[in-house]
């Protein structure tokens, strides 16, 4: 494949090494997803000189996201972080084999000494050694509504995270800047709260029964006639459990003799559905077009491996948001691809359904493009709806599910006030509540977004991903930085999700925010000035923000 053909129609995202004499990062690298990208009045220096090849005849809109790439004296320390608390957890474990140290940790019991292990020992020492130093970050009690505020049970640690106690007290109105509740629908009052009752009080909660016996509602008939409405789709189909729509219906699509190309960033439940189907799986790297288009193209030319026949279908699976990344798929590049190489898209919609687009339609409105042109449109009711489960909307491809998908067979159906909540929030998304709450609550969430993005970017922050994307990480890159984080913000009323090793790469650890609708004006800057107090002028928090990048962000 030479390099002029692939640019016609391909926007590749390879790091590349700037010339010319200007200035690059430390290791001389700068990862770039740019395409029509417009000047930026503040820009961090290794993000200046991107090197960007233009790709104007698919993209009807600026797209611009960029992801530096880790320094390298960077690098090298955050590998020494992870080698020494290797060193010392292999000499603890030393010590609590010999009882020296108390272990906390379940263990074989001595009677089953003889039989082969149920699991492997060597596994946990993540789980002992490094995780548990910061596990208070995490599965923290909720007691309200995690809406723009919530409420925590305050919760402490005697043994170093082992074991938690509560104690009784409630730590009130931490602003959430962890949950995907994009559009503000997760709250327990409103239109959506009203009807979810009248449902409750019509049908119960429970089903007990599947689908395809006596669990089928006429709640469950209009729901899925909503969603194919708001998708623009002939047929949808519902389902009660997210990570099943993906893991159980992917199997029911593709198998033996079938080859599936996966972004190297794909969610666990499309990874797992895949395997679980038994096609041959190639991972092409992340919103890379070039690598994508090879693997088309060889896939094409060789066939299966040995016998080199034709495979029976090529499906390619993508994400519409990333979740770990705030990257947005490059659909207009994929889906010329799916048509040159006739193959099937697998778009999975999660976190972009309702949180883009103009209508709230994910990024099939985002990008103004035509919903016929992705074969399997999948989403899921739990972010911008504030409800639980998932969808499929398509063809034909409905009738077919309804008959071979595990799901829809042995599931049990989706519960009736989930139900209702989801049609009460799409309905007003598409503005049938004959009010413009929808249309606010979608405009409200892409300013916050653009806002919250600026404004860290100013105060000289790393972020990764789109400028559109409302999932905004933030990098930390040090293993004791996870853990300072995540105690420093909530101390200050603020609640986020700290993320490391080894759901992102060990020298990519980083604080993820999710912004909300329901976030107020005052909320994002309290959760960006809120380190001098809730009154600090813009000017001086700002002042202020250098000094916490050399405390939280920059090599110890």
């Amino acid at each position: 494949m030479t390099e002029s053909s692939s640019n016609k129609l391909l926007n590749g995202d390879s790091c590349h090494r700037t010339s010319n004499g200007k200035k690059s990062s430390k290791n001389g690298f700068v990862k770039n997803h740019g395409l029509l990208q417009e000047p930026q009045k503040y820009r961090r220096p290794r993000e200046k000189n991107q090197n960007v090849t233009h790709n104007s005849s698919l993209y009807k809109k600026p797209f611009a996201e960029s992801f530096e790439e880790t320094p390298l004296l960077v690098a090298v320390l955050t590998y020494m972080g992870y080698g020494i608390l290797t060193i010392f957890g292999y000499l603890r474990d030393f010590l609590r084999h010999w009882s020296i140290e108390k272990c906390h940790v379940a263990r074989e019991k001595e009677e089953q000494k003889d039989f082969v292990p149920l699991y492997q020992d060597f596994e946990n020492f993540y789980t002992r050694n490094l995780y548990m130093r910061i596990r208070d970050n995490w599965n923290r009690p909720i007691c309200s509504v995690p809406g723009a505020k919530m409420d925590l049970v305050e919760r402490v640690s005697h043994d170093y995270n082992w074991t938690f106690e509560h104690t009784g007290k409630v730590v009130k109105d931490v602003i959430n800047m962890g949950s995907y509740n994009y559009l503000g629908f997760a709250e327990n009052t409103g239109a959506c709260a009203d009807a979810a009752i009248e449902a409750t009080e019509k049908y119960g909660v429970g089903v007990g029964s599947t689908r395809c016996e006596i669990g089928n509602l006429d709640i469950h008939e209009e729901l899925e006639q909503l969603v194919a409405r708001f998708l623009g789709v002939e047929s949808s189909m519902a389902f009660g459990m997210g990570f099943a729509t993906n893991s159980m219906n992917i199997p029911a699509l593709t198998g033996k003799g079938c080859l599936i190309l996966s972004d190297e960033l794909n969610h666990a439940s499309l990874v797992l559905g895949a395997r679980l189907s038994g096609s041959t799986i190639r991972v092409f790297k992340h919103n890379n077009m070039q690598s994508l288009e090879k693997l088309l193209r060889d896939a094409i030319a060789h066939g299966q491996p040995r016998t080199h026949r034709p495979w029976k279908k090529i499906l390619i699976v993508v994400e519409g948001i990333y979740s770990m990344e705030g990257s947005i798929v490059r659909l207009p590049e994929v889906v010329a691809l799916k048509k040159r190489y006739k193959a099937y898209l697998y778009l999975d919609e999660a976190h972009s359904i309702g949180a883009l687009g103009p209508n709230g339609r994910g990024v099939v409105d985002y990008f103004g493009l035509d919903p016929k042109d992705v074969d399997i449109m999948m989403g899921t009711f739990t972010k911008s709806f504030g409800a639980a489960g998932g969808y499929i909307g398509g063809k034909q491809l409905i009738d077919y599910l309804r008959r071979h998908s595990h799901s829809a067979l042995y599931a049990t159906s989706m519960s009736p006030p989930v139900a209702q909540q989801i049609i009460t929030s799409m309905r007003i998304i598409m503005g049938e509540d004959g009010t413009t709450l929808g249309v606010d609550r979608i405009r409200q969430l892409s300013e916050n977004t653009t806002y919250f993005r600026r404004e860290l970017r100013e105060m000289g922050f790393i972020i990764y991903g789109n400028d559109d994307s409302p999932v905004v990480p933030m990098m930390l890159y040090m293993p004791a930085k996870i853990g300072a984080f995540g105690r420093e913000m909530l101390k200050r009323n603020i609640g986020t999700v700290v993320v490391g090793f080894p759901a992102t790469p060990i020298i990519e650890s980083r604080a993820r925010f999710c912004i909300s609708a329901a976030h107020t004006r005052e909320m994002l800057d309290t959760s960006l000035f809120g380190f001098m107090g809730d009154h600090v002028s813009k000017k001086h928090s700002v002042g202020f923000s250098q000094l916490l990048i050399n405390q939280i962000c920059l090599p110890d």
